[in-house]
């Protein structure tokens, strides 16, 4: 017990004082290792031997091609026809831009992984055409913040890429297992949008021609075949969800390049940049996630865990909703993708001692620490958000406050019928 204090203690104490993830992870590990000096007979040989281990798997390939498709994308004019496609479709219904807000976000989640690269895409798009129709600026910042909770749900999902690697569960039935889930929390929101109408001025727009929507609908065609050819050929068998992220960028780029010819160049080398750069940085904290995992396995810490949790209660429901609200925080303080990298390797091998199946218990994981980038004080949407709006930190934060509501509802209804979850995966993917 007292190795499990420190293995763990550790850790949180250096990110509270504001050592980065990977400088804590590795300290946490080095300094377990003299802790148990005696116990244990390392060579310090294996420990770079270890961390290789972690980067060195074919479904971590996904990571980059998916963050690549997400950035050519964006340069270029996918998210104005995406959103004029979903404008033409629910623009017209009480709430109006609020409902198209959701509805892109939903959409774009197929193409991006992310809910950074949904509120810095689409999210000035969105801001800017509500700020024209006389939308409350309050309202529309917390909505656009609140649809990019979206992005790492709705397939494809770079979190859930890292979370089936770790705990060997297929990326694919995570994959599937994020679409009802994600379609729940949009429709949640847009729930959300027609109670709030009733309080806020929204201007109700008349309803398109159809000959508008046809003529938007083609302009965005090719476009939305992107998450039909990720999760059709996924289901369909033809590719795996790691060549699926291949295709996606290729797709992305064609489309940007040949085709709408919006994407120069110039434009692709700076994608190929940025891209680099934040997949070298996930690549280094796998590295060190993976040292970190295996250290925690030799300990024993997850049965520890197990057999602690299972001193306070036995109801597995009673369990997750804990686990729940775990995350929730943990999400206040780290990004997603790090907090998969730390807590899976602890997590899942505990809740499988338990009885709990790790495919719903990867998507529910995701989801709780998505609610993270919208909630302070590291919420990197809401740093997004400052930047498009102008508004203060505070006011962000307000304005999101109340869309919190329909998001842990949607959480909680999960955690009561997980079969809402495993249902689709089971019967398409088999796993």
């Amino acid at each position: 017990m007292l190795t499990l204090i420190f293995f763990i203690g550790l850790l949180v104490v250096l990110f509270i004082i504001g050592v980065p993830v990977c400088a804590s992870i590795g300290l946490t590990c080095l300094s377990v290792l003299w802790f148990e000096n005696g116990l244990m007979d390392i060579p310090v040989t294996l420990l770079p031997l270890k961390m290789m281990h972690g980067v060195n798997n074919f479904p971590l390939l996904a990571v980059p091609f998916f963050i690549l498709a997400a950035n050519v994308m964006n340069k270029g004019s996918v998210t104005p026809r995406i959103f004029g496609f979903a404008n033409s479709l629910v623009g017209h219904f009480r709430g109006g831009l609020g409902h198209v807000n959701v509805l892109a976000s939903m959409i774009f989640a197929g193409m991006s992984g992310t809910a950074v690269a949904d509120a810095a895409g689409l999210g000035a798009l969105e801001i800017k055409a509500m700020e024209d129709q006389g939308y409350p600026l309050k309202y529309s910042t917390g909505i656009t913040g609140a649809s990019s909770v979206i992005g790492p749900i709705i397939p494809p999902s770079v979190a859930m890429v890292i979370y089936g690697w770790l705990a060997d569960v297929s990326v694919g039935a995570l994959f599937v297992g994020g679409l009802v889930p994600g379609v729940l929390l949009g429709g949640s929101l847009m729930l959300m949008t027609v109670f709030l109408s009733y309080r806020l001025d929204m201007p109700i727009q008349p309803r398109p021609p159809i000959k508008d929507i046809v003529k938007l609908s083609r302009k965005a065609s090719l476009a939305l075949m992107t998450p039909l050819i990720i999760v059709g050929g996924i289901w369909s068998g033809i590719f795996t969800p790691t060549e699926s992220g291949a295709i996606a960028s290729l797709y992305a780029i064609v489309l940007g390049m040949a085709v709408y010819r919006d994407v120069t160049w110039a434009d692709l080398l700076d994608t190929f940049k940025n891209t680099i750069e934040f997949t070298a940085i996930i690549l280094f904290i796998i590295s060190i996630a993976g040292l970190y995992g295996w250290l925690l396995v030799r300990l024993q810490i997850p049965l520890t865990l197990a057999e602690g949790v299972v001193q306070i209660t036995t109801n597995t429901t009673l369990l997750l909703v804990i686990l729940m609200f775990f995350f929730l925080v943990i999400g206040c303080f780290m990004s997603v993708i790090e907090s998969v990298l730390i807590f899976t390797p602890i997590m899942v091998p505990m809740i499988q001692v338990l009885g709990i199946d790790p495919l719903f218990f990867g998507v529910l994981m995701v989801i709780s620490l998505s609610v993270g980038v919208i909630t302070p004080p590291f919420g990197n949407v809401i740093y997004v958000l400052v930047g498009i709006t102008g508004q203060t930190f505070e006011e962000v934060v307000w304005a999101l406050v109340p869309f919190l509501i329909p998001i842990l509802l949607t959480i909680l209804f999960l955690v009561f019928f997980p079969d809402v979850v495993t249902y689709l995966p089971y019967q398409l993917i088999g796993h």
